[in-house]
């Protein structure tokens, strides 16, 4: 990487009045909302046996999904600019770098459920590795410790000093941490489209296989129809609007930031605010995977009520229902496939 046309690049000041103003508002109700619902489900899922793939997988993502949170308040302070230069270095050599590989650990978390959903409905009882207990915790492990690797270095080669006319995170990285940093935002871009690509074909299929179900049963609900490919959709959807406009905005940021593409200042600046606007929309995320537990999982919601309101739940019922959903939801969906009722709920 040519360190020269890099710091050619730097010498363009940033327009941050906006980003000083508008986004620590933003990030700050964030912050607020993210922390309670995030903490609520980590209280409810905690209190859930690891009894399947799905709920190891989830576990993790509220782990994630918390740590990812507990790095806001740092970055509001730093954008800010209300903290002392020693906080702007934290937060570019650690807190940001911890954001960034917790959301791509939730990416990829959001694959791996995916993928065990539409083996749950294909192979109901269980016969694929990938639907043991175990494997999902092998796997989740695998996922963080790749991870972990992959965004120490840019840790490790953030070892430049802070400098006074220059707050960019890049300012801080040396020659082989700008050439890391620009591999690494690819190799995330190819976690993003392909976890994106894996959960349009998982749930399609389960779709189709929820239609089939329908079908063949000659159900005249076509309202509950409509209602469970609503369902199947919503992590679709909720993931793509997050995640979809920063991952298109990244690569010609960073690009820009190496020095790879040369930019005017105001084209820079351009995508310094879409970057800066596209990955609050990304964060906003760790909001809303809480309420889609809530939305697609009838024993989150009987878990959390029972909490909310003091009340016991057998652990019986835990048991044996850990991984179901409504029973009406169930007996339309597997009446004439004769599924098992964890086979088709909790379609995340």
């Amino acid at each position: 990487m040519n360190r020269t046309v890099s710091n050619a690049s730097v010498k363009c000041v940033r327009d941050a009045g906006l980003a000083a103003v508008i986004f620590p508002c933003l990030y700050s109700v964030l912050f607020v909302v993210a922390l309670i619902l995030n903490s609520l489900a980590a209280w409810v899922f905690f209190k859930i046996p690891n009894s399947s793939t799905f709920v190891v997988f989830l576990k993790n993502v509220v782990v994630a999904d918390m740590l990812m949170t507990l790095t806001i308040p740092v970055r509001v302070i730093s954008d800010a600019g209300m903290g002392s230069w020693q906080l702007r270095a934290f937060h570019c050599r650690y807190s940001a770098v911890l954001f960034y590989m917790t959301m791509y650990i939730s990416i990829l978390l959001m694959g791996a459920i995916s993928l065990d959903r539409y083996l749950k409905i294909v192979r109901p009882f269980g016969k694929c590795a990938l639907q043991q207990v175990r494997v999902g915790q092998i796997l989740s492990g695998a996922i963080w410790v790749v991870m972990l690797s992959l965004a120490l270095p840019n840790v490790l080669l953030s070892n430049q000093p802070m400098q006074a006319h220059n707050d960019k995170c890049t300012a801080m990285k040396s020659a082989a941490g700008m050439a890391w940093h620009e591999g690494f935002s690819y190799f995330c871009q190819v976690i993003f489209w392909g976890t994106l690509a894996l959960m349009t074909v998982c749930y399609t299929l389960i779709s189709k296989k929820v239609y089939e179900s329908y079908k063949s049963s000659k159900s005249s609900s076509q309202a509950a129809s409509r209602k469970t490919k609503a369902k199947v959709f919503i992590v679709l959807a909720v993931f793509s609007v997050c995640f979809a406009p920063y991952h298109f905005t990244r690569v010609p940021y960073t690009l820009s930031q190496t020095g790879s593409m040369v930019s005017d200042c105001w084209t820079q600046n351009a995508l310094y605010v879409t970057k800066k606007t596209t990955l609050w929309l990304s964060a906003a995320n760790v909001c809303l995977d809480p309420l889609i537990y809530v939305f697609l999982c009838g024993m989150f919601r009987k878990r959390l009520a029972a909490a909310l309101c003091r009340r016991s739940v057998p652990s019986s019922a835990t048991e044996s229902r850990v991984e179901t959903c409504s029973q009406v939801e169930m007996s339309q969906m597997v009446q004439s496939v004769g599924d098992p009722p964890e086979a088709v709920c909790k379609t995340v």
